[in-house]
């Protein structure tokens, strides 16, 4: 039956949003692999467990849906598909595998080692490959109807379907571009809209602020990790981040002490965050320590009364005494400064927030050990020595050299060279004596005559002959002719605007077809193992069904139309007449031979 690889959705019900994954399926079982390693829903099922199947309807913004149902009515499968053509595709493998195990349909014989290689490449296949097989499949549907015939009617497997098409592959991953969009310069603003009848406070979060919030604030991404959904709703989770924001806005600070002492979920989003103050520490340790930092805390005047930085209409200033108050908007922006030029450092497209969050985790560094701290010391440690060294007493660090001393610089480089050339076997002088007897009258008369026996004998060995070369130029020149009149003239008058409409299309199918189906048997010459004696035969069934249909074309067609396509077919009947005349010439010398068809 083959085998199928396509990406999908699985679904627990109906209104689930799903896990987005790989769906991987052959004669015997499926499988589902999910995009992130750390979820949970993955699975290897028999079909044998499957009673049957069902699909949707898809109208307008519907999802293509399909539902694999149990033997023991305890639910089923459902996967959701970016279109109806990838789950109609799937459809049908279902339906022909469960017809093999249910007694409906004649299984086809297959060959054990040609599926092991085939079950092999597909373990090695990535999530990115899989993808650009199936956006090609959606963008092109001659392309969909080549795999549907031959990769889904067993005549090819999928990878011998793509190996020939590495090139489309190549380009479509070129498209994709290399440049990721980064986070915006803004900061993430919540700001709140109130109600003024009810006086309810209403916050707003979209996808892209909860990414930048767990990119800038780790704490609260491992606070979602932790609480969501084991101790609390998702919703309930933003609804104690906005509550802990709103806090933060009105700088009302004996409110905020007394919410957080009675929540304490609260509380987790109104401490400081701990995960950065651990790498501003390790940040401070690599800083020069010829720097006083703690001298310049004051210069800012913060500090002091009537000073201070204005947002949102108040004053920010800093109170030492309350750990509510330490976040100020320099510190903000100096984190969003950070995490901007930092970038988008994920692959990961999804809006679901558990897995961006998993992403996020799983892409930051861990905390140096103790060994790493003690190396970073001592070489802290170097750097204060070498900073801090007076230079007039300390030795010079050159390597010392020998001044060169030369008299006379022509003599030098004279000797130099003469001793060079005398290791290599010359004279004194440099010059490999020669004797000659011809002067130099002499020997000008004699080139002259070499060029004038030159010009009157010409050359004994033309590069080409002048007669087969104007004949060529002139076939060549009648073709592009007759050519350029053929694409002026009305298409309609051509061969195939001859023929009619449905006529002309299953002539178009099957010439696609034949150039598939010889591109894989000539490839697959010299035979040398099973798995490509096997493909030949499967190739050589295929084109003979085809050649039978050339041929009920001819025969069935009206007799005004018959002569134009005989002459359409004439091509497509002798390429495959050569590709069985090179299959018959192999199997008689093996025959000869008394061994099997190439050794197999």
């Amino acid at each position: 039956m083959g085998s199928m690889t396509i990406g999908a959705k699985y679904k627990t019900t109906i209104k689930d949003p799903g896990t987005p994954g790989i769906l991987r399926m052959n004669d015997d079982r499926f499988t589902f692999t999910p995009n992130d390693p750390r979820s949970a829903m993955k699975f290897n099922v028999d079909f044998r467990t499957i009673k049957g199947h069902k699909f949707n309807k898809v109208e307008g913004n519907k999802a293509a849906l399909l539902n694999l149902s149990k033997e023991d009515k305890a639910g089923g499968y459902i996967f959701e598909f970016d279109n109806v053509g990838n789950r109609d595709l799937c459809r049908d493998f279902v339906a022909r595998v469960l017809g093999k195990h249910q007694g409906t349909v004649p299984p086809r014989p297959t060959v054990a080692p040609e599926n092991s290689v085939a079950s092999a490449a597909l373990e090695q296949l990535s999530v990115a490959e899989v993808e650009r097989r199936v956006k090609l499949l959606r963008e092109d549907s001659e392309l969909q109807k080549l795999h549907k015939k031959f990769v889904l009617g067993n005549i090819l497997q999928e990878s011998e379907f793509w190996a020939t098409r590495k090139n489309l592959l190549d380009d479509e991953a070129n498209k994709r571009s290399k440049q990721r969009a980064g986070f915006k310069n803004s900061l993430v603003d919540i700001k709140p809209t109130t109600d003024g009848r009810t006086n309810k406070v209403t916050f707003q979060i979209t996808p892209e602020m909860i990414h930048q919030i767990f990119a800038e604030k780790p704490a609260v991404r491992r606070a979602y990790l932790d609480y969501v959904p084991k101790k609390m709703v998702e919703t309930r989770f933003w609804e104690k981040y906005c509550r802990a924001e709103y806090l933060f806005r009105t700088k009302n600070t004996a409110a905020a002490t007394a919410e957080a002492a009675g929540d304490e979920e609260l509380a987790i989003f109104l401490k400081n965050d701990d995960i950065l103050a651990k790498e501003a520490k390790l940040k401070i340790k690599r800083v020069d320590p010829t720097l006083d930092m703690e001298a310049d805390t004051g210069d800012d005047y913060i500090h002091l009364p009537d000073h201070g930085i204005h947002r949102d209409g108040n004053k920010e200033t800093i109170d030492a005494d309350s750990e509510l108050a330490r976040r100020t908007l320099s510190q903000d922006l100096n984190r969003h400064a950070a995490v901007v030029l930092e970038g988008r450092s994920l692959d990961v497209e999804s809006t679901d927030p558990k897995t961006l969050a998993e992403a996020l985790a799983r892409s930051k560094k861990e905390p140096p050990s103790t060994s790493i701290d003690d190396d970073a010391n001592h070489e802290r440690l170097v750097k204060v020595a070498r900073m801090t060294e007076i230079e007039d007493l300390q030795a010079p660090r050159s390597l010392p050299y020998a001044p060169l001393c030369i008299k006379d610089p022509r003599e030098y480089f004279d000797s130099q060279q003469a001793n060079a050339l005398r290791s290599l076997g010359g004279s004194n002088d440099g010059r490999k004596a020669r004797t000659c007897s011809l002067s130099t009258e002499e020997a000008f008369h004699h080139l002259m005559d070499q060029m004038s026996s030159i010009k009157v004998n010409k050359l004994n060995c033309p590069i080409i002959q002048s007669d087969m070369a104007l004949k060529v130029l002139n076939e060549l020149n009648e073709g592009i002719s007759r050519s350029r009149r053929l694409n002026l003239k009305n298409p309609q008058e051509g061969l195939l605007g001859q023929l009619p409409q449905h006529t002309r299309d299953e002539l178009m199918d099957h010439w696609t077809a034949i150039q598939e189906l010889l591109r894989h048997f000539w490839s697959s010459y010299p035979i040398t193992s099973a798995v490509l004696y096997n493909k030949v035969q499967r190739v050589k069934e295929a084109m003979t069904q085809i050649y039978q249909k050339l041929q009920l074309i001819k025969e069935s067609a009206q007799p005004d139309v018959r002569h134009e396509i005989s002459r359409l077919v004439k091509p497509m009947t002798q390429a495959l007449d050569a590709a069985f005349n090179h299959d018959l010439e192999q199997q008689q010398k093996s025959s000869k031979t008394g061994n099997r068809h190439n050794g197999f």
